[in-house]
């Protein structure tokens, strides 16, 4: 990771979170849903225990209408009417003890929706629509609705403003168990509300209570692993930048080794000048010189043929270290392009054989450093030398290709090659190898007998100096 990318990850973080921990990110989050799932059990636990409480004053009502209210209603069986002596009867029952306190209000239904009884004269013999919960005692169901009065034939029970509970109660046939009509109830609830107010209370209580300990315990159990996660980041934070202070050293050491290789090249290039130099100045100068005098001093016919041959040694001995010091001395290089270069060491190796050497080349070729411009001219130089020299110069050629890894130069030749596991590569080609491995580049050779023989040089793309 760059600084760039670790710049940007710690700007993206405070976007996102605030610039949280782990263990407040959690408690924010987990707070939001822990809460909202605690109002969903209490609002659940709640409804359970109104629903519990209602269907059991339900089922009291119901058994209370099975055993006193359905005997004194079994005319519905044969008509929708009650007569006299049932009516009295039902307004002496549910007016007296303590049923006839809790009730606010009764009604007896038919079947068919009308009220044949109530407490309520003036609605006796209405029909109303069939509500749900009539629907459902009608079919034989106990119903039971805790302070919810909003049909039509509740107007009177709602004008009082009291808690009630309204329940409805099937009346059976007794041998037949039909369903013949519907007694309706309210009773006074203000002490079931209460009551209901009271187990709601606590249930909440409860759930919060119990949601606290759980986000206390995770909120304990994630802190302990946030401070370990950031430990961890420290760690490794501290490792990173430890890593990438080493790889910047070594980048540093290896461009210096680089630069020193440069300065290595163009050192030995001032040495070779200066052997050069004093190789021509001074043993070709003599040599030259013997030369003269023994042909000025060859007059006798007898001492003709020895001197001849003392003559002949000494100017084939002149034009070898005069090939020397032309081989030592390079061109100035710095002015030439790369394919500049491949032409001038191509023409002069032309030159100084009499053979030819085939050249293939891109028509744009990157420019080099002045280090590797050496580099390249000696590989040519050498590998055309040694063509020439054990090949007898069959089939030279130099072949140029360049890509975005770098630059690669073979140079080829007919001859008869050689196995390379039993020959041991000489000076030159040693030279050119650690030549070569100090700009960064490869040397490769490639030969077999009878195939001929091709070396290849590879200097790697990157910064050009």
């Amino acid at each position: 990771m760059t600084k760039s990318a670790r710049s940007a990850s710690a700007a993206d973080t405070p976007e996102l979170f605030g610039g949280m921990s782990l263990a407040r990110q959690f408690i924010l989050a987990s707070t939001v849903v822990l809460i909202a799932g605690m109002a969903v059990i209490a609002f659940w636990v709640t409804s359970r225990i109104e629903a519990s409480v209602t269907r059991n004053a339900a089922a009291a009502t119901a058994l209370y209408v099975d055993s006193v209210i359905g005997p004194l209603t079994q005319e519905l069986a044969d008509s929708n009417t009650l007569g006299e002596g049932a009516r009295l009867a039902l307004t002496e029952t549910l007016g007296q003890g303590v049923l006839g306190e809790k009730l606010v209000s009764f009604k007896i239904w038919s079947p068919d929706g009308s009220i044949v009884f109530s407490n309520q004269p003036n609605i006796i013999g209405h029909r109303f629509p069939l509500t749900e919960r009539l629907q459902g005692a009608l079919a034989g169901d106990v119903q039971a609705e805790f302070d919810k009065l909003d049909s039509d034939e509740n107007a009177p029970e709602r004008a009082k403003g009291v808690p009630l509970l309204e329940i409805y109660s099937p009346i059976r046939q007794p041998w037949s168990g039909r369903v013949i009509g519907v007694a309706e109830f309210y009773e006074l609830a203000a002490d079931l509300k209460s009551d209901l107010a009271r187990a709601r209370l606590r249930s909440w209580m409860v759930v919060g209570l119990v949601t606290l300990a759980m986000l206390a315990i995770l909120f304990g159990i994630v802190a302990r692993g946030s401070r370990l996660i950031a430990h961890q980041a420290n760690a490794l934070r501290s490792r990173f930048e430890e890593l990438d202070r080493l790889l910047r050293s070594n980048r540093s050491l290896r461009l210096r080794a680089e630069q020193a290789a440069h300065r290595t090249a163009s050192l030995n290039e001032q040495y070779l000048r200066r052997i050069s130099a004093e190789l021509h100045d001074g043993p070709a100068q003599l040599i030259a010189l013997a030369c003269l005098r023994l042909e000025s001093a060859a007059k006798g016919a007898a001492a003709r043929s020895d001197l001849d041959a003392v003559m002949g040694s000494l100017e084939e001995a002149l034009q070898d270290v005069r090939n020397i010091c032309r081989g030592l001395t390079l061109p100035e290089l710095d002015e030439l392009s790369t394919r500049d270069i491949l032409i001038r060491v191509i023409r002069a190796h032309e030159s100084r054989t009499r053979t030819s050497v085939g050249f293939q080349s891109p028509g744009t070729l990157p420019e080099l450093s002045q280090a590797e411009k050496i580099g390249l001219y000696r590989f040519v130089q050498e590998t055309l030398n040694n063509a020439f020299r054990h090949a007898k110069g069959i089939g030279q050629t130099v072949t140029v290709a360049h890509s975005a890894d770098g630059l690669t130069v073979t140079v080829a030749d007919a001859g008869k090659g050689f196995d390379r596991a039993r020959v041991t590569a000489g000076l030159g080609l040693t030279g050119l190898e650690e030549r070569l491995a100090g700009l960064g580049g490869t040397f490769d050779v490639r030969s077999s007998p009878g195939g001929g023989t091709a070396v290849t040089m590879h200097i790697p793309g990157g910064e050009r100096r």
